[in-house]
C-alpha cells in the first residue's frame, strides 16, 4: 500500500489524475483467468463506471501513524497471548490468578513458595515468560504515548477528542485513515465505508434490512464501536441532547445495538468535523435536513 501511494504521489505531481481502486471492486469487471493483461483490462473498465468508487492516496506522515497502530495491535495481540500462557501453566499447578494485568503482576512478583508442583526448572519459565509480557506491556505504553504526541501536535485530532468516546487512539486512526475526509460527500458515506450501515437483501420492491455490513477498515470500526459503549456507560452523567438520546437509545435497543448506533452517529460526527472543519457541538435536532445528516 504504502509503494501505490508514493507511486501515485509521485504521478499527481507530474500533473496525472491518480485514480486508486480497491481490488475487491475491480475483480468482478475481470473475465477470464488472472493475469497482467486482463487485470490491466478489468482496471480500465472499471475505472469508466461512475459509481466507481476510489481510495484515497494516503500521505507519508499517514501511512507513518497508521504504521504505530498497527505496531501496537500486534504488541497488543502479543502480550494477551503471554498473559493467558502464564495463567493457563499457572492454573495447571493449582494457582488461580485474578482478572486484571495488575492481579497477574503480583502473581509474578510473589510466586508460592510453597506449592511443590512449581519446581524450580518450573519457575525459570514462569519468570522468562512473564519478563516477555513485561516487556511487551511495556512496549505498548510507549507506542500509545508516541500516538497521544501525535495527537497532541495535529489540530484535526483535538477536534475530534471533544467527541465523547473518542480519544487519542480513535481520533489517530480516524485522521490516519481518512485524512480530511474529502472523499465522502456525506456522513452516511464514511460509515458505509467503515460497515457501520445495515446490509439489504432486497428484492421485489421490497426492502430487507439486516445487520450491520462489517466492510471496510476493521480496526477503525472496533475502535468507534468500543467508544461508543464508553460512552454510552457515562451517558446519564451528561446532560446533553446527544447523551439524552444514547440513554434512550440504550433503553430501548440494548447495549450491543445501541453501541453500533453510537459509533455510527461517531463516524458522521467525525465526517463533519474533518470535512468541514468545524469544532464539536453536542447538539442534536429533532428533524435533520439531508444535510445535516450527512
Amino acid at each position: 500500500m504504502r509503494r501505490r501511494a508514493l507511486v501515485g504521489a509521485q504521478l499527481s505531481a507530474l500533473g496525472h489524475t491518480v485514480k486508486l481502486m480497491s481490488p475487491a471492486l475491480v475483480a468482478p469487471y475481470r473475465s477470464g483467468s488472472k493475469h497482467d493483461a486482463n487485470d490491466a483490462a478489468a482496471a480500465c473498465e472499471a475505472v469508466t463506471r461512475p459509481q466507481m468508487r476510489g481510495v484515497a492516496i494516503k500521505s507519508v506522515a499517514q501511512q507513518d501513524l497508521m504504521a504505530l497502530h498497527r505496531m501496537r495491535t500486534v504488541l497488543v495481540k502479543h502480550a494477551t497471548a503471554c498473559a493467558n500462557q502464564l495463567r493457563a501453566m499457572l492454573h495447571e499447578c493449582g494457582v488461580v490468578v485474578a482478572k486484571g494485568a495488575a492481579a497477574l503482576q503480583r502473581m509474578l512478583a510473589n510466586l508460592p513458595q510453597d506449592n511443590a508442583d512449581l519446581s524450580g526448572e518450573f519457575r525459570g519459565l514462569l519468570v522468562d515468560l512473564g519478563q516477555c509480557w513485561q516487556q511487551t506491556q511495556a512496549r505498548v505504553a510507549q507506542l500509545a504515548a508516541q500516538i497521544k504526541r501525535h495527537c497532541a501536535q495535529d489540530e484535526r485530532c483535538q477536534r475530534l477528542e471533544q467527541i465523547a468516546g473518542v480519544g487519542p487512539l480513535t481520533a489517530s486512526a480516524l485522521v490516519a485513515t481518512v485524512g480530511n475526509a474529502r472523499e465522502f460527500k456525506r456522513g452516511r458515506e464514511l460509515s458505509a465505508y467503515l460497515g457501520l450501515v445495515p446490509r439489504q437483501h432486497s428484492s421485489g420492491g421490497k426492502p430487507v434490512l439486516l445487520g450491520i455490513s462489517k466492510h471496510g477498515n476493521r480496526y477503525l470500526r472496533t475502535l468507534l464501536i468500543h467508544g461508543a459503549r464508553s460512552a454510552l456507560r457515562t451517558c446519564d452523567r451528561r446532560d446533553d441532547p446527544q447523551s439524552r438520546w444514547m440513554a434512550a437509545t440504550l433503553q430501548r435497543r440494548g447495549p450491543n445495538v445501541a453501541a453500533v448506533a453510537v459509533a455510527n452517529k461517531h463516524a458522521r460526527i467525525a465526517w463533519a468535523l474533518l470535512r468541514r472543519g468545524e469544532r464539536y457541538r453536542a447538539v442534536l435536532r429533532s428533524a435533520p435536513s439531508s444535510a445535516d445528516a450527512g
